[in-house]
């Protein structure tokens, strides 16, 4: 079974109550995640994977008056969550999307998750070497891969991040990346900060169309392409880059404890 894990809390540090911060005034971004995906062909089953946190409790509600499947777990090991909702719902095939995708487009999706079953690769995605938008980021992967990073992550950016131990570990697995036809990595409608979310609203705005394509944001883009200035100077992967030192400080307790 082919199975999405939407990973979502509301304990953002750069946005806090990001999954639940409303796009068009009625609906908010975990929302519109949820929505596009469901536009996917290939997808057997989606899951909002949260916290066992109080503060994430609105989460849960959110899903079940939506009807949404839902599962939680461990709020700093995520790779934890991922692997016991992975394991609870027998997906033998596990597509990782974030919660802060609200314009994750379908048809991508699709095309990453084919490349994954039509091939013998471990984990396939589109941003090990960016050339999609920021925001369209889709990670495929065996549970088998899932189970063994479980087993043998250890370091905090491993645990926090899910896949690092996988897609940095070539040897053990087979990787592949998906390449769009043109690089469009200095685009970015991922929502990180309140200038991603005011980004990605006016979108949704002048977007009518439902899913929101890229072609259809490229569309926009080619109209008005200084809409898209407002997060410009953003850093696109301060969480991991944040979560590089916490390893550091992990390596030396380590190295301490064995002398």
């Amino acid at each position: 079974m082919i199975g999405c894990i939407i990973q979502a809390r509301t304990g953002s540090s750069r946005l806090p109550g990001k999954a639940m911060k409303l796009l068009d005034g009625k609906y908010p971004i975990l929302h519109y995640v949820v929505s596009q995906l469901q536009h996917s062909k290939l997808l057997d089953d989606i899951v909002i994977a949260t916290t066992d946190l109080e503060e994430d409790d609105v989460i849960v509600k959110f899903a079940q008056e939506k009807g949404f499947k839902y599962f939680r777990g461990s709020e700093k090991d995520v790779l934890d969550r991922h692997y016991q909702c992975a394991k609870k719902f027998t997906f033998s095939t596990i597509v990782r999307i974030p919660s802060d995708k609200p314009l994750i487009d379908p048809q991508i999706v699709d095309k990453v998750v084919k490349v994954f079953s039509t091939s013998e690769y471990d984990y396939v995605s589109n941003f090990l070497q960016y050339t999609f938008p920021f925001g369209t980021e889709v990670e495929v992967f065996s549970f088998e891969a899932l189970e063994k990073a479980w087993k043998l992550a250890r370091l905090p950016s491993e645990r926090e991040h899910v896949t690092p131990y996988i897609y940095n570990h070539r040897d053990e697995f087979k990787i592949f990346n998906v390449i769009n036809s043109e690089d469009l990595s200095h685009l970015r409608w991922e929502v990180d900060r309140e200038k991603d979310l005011e980004l990605v609203k006016r979108i949704v705005e002048r977007i009518k169309s439902r899913p929101i394509l890229i072609k259809d944001i490229m569309n926009l883009y080619a109209q008005e392409p200084t809409l898209f200035n407002i997060n410009r100077n953003d850093n696109p992967n301060e969480g991991y880059l944040e979560s590089l030192k916490d390893d550091e400080e992990f390596v030396k307790q380590e190295k301490s404890k064995h002398g």
